[in-house]
């Protein structure tokens, strides 16, 4: 038999420790309401740093805290494209520049194969 080991135990036998003279954390129940009329009641920790005022309930819609008011959603940023990427680089001027140099290119580069 291995060192290690102990007789008459495996693995996932019942544990040893017990929940003797432990306390469990102190909590807060917050209630959030639902538009569709659903009351959910989720225990948070009191040391907690931040309880969210809205919460997803079991229907799919967002639940309101019963005590906060809703709060105001931020703009939000507008989605930027490739064009607009580049456009923050370079100029109409600077981009008509290098797609003449690219045809140019690409008409040298056919010449050379074709001869």
């Amino acid at each position: 038999m291995a060192e290690g080991s102990l007789r008459g135990t495996r693995l996932g036998a019942t544990s040893y420790e017990n929940d003797d003279h432990v306390l469990p954390a102190d909590r807060v129940l917050i209630t959030f309401d639902c538009p569709r009329g659903h009351s959910t009641t989720v225990p948070f920790s009191t040391e907690a740093d931040e309880i969210p005022v809205l919460w997803q309930c079991r229907c799919g819609a967002e639940a309101l805290q019963r005590s906060a008011t809703r709060p105001e959603e931020a703009p939000g940023r507008p989605v930027r494209t490739h064009w607009d990427m580049l456009l923050e680089r370079r100029t109409i001027g600077d981009l008509e520049q290098l797609l003449e140099e690219r045809i140019a290119l690409l008409h040298a580069d056919r010449r050379r194969k074709s001869a």
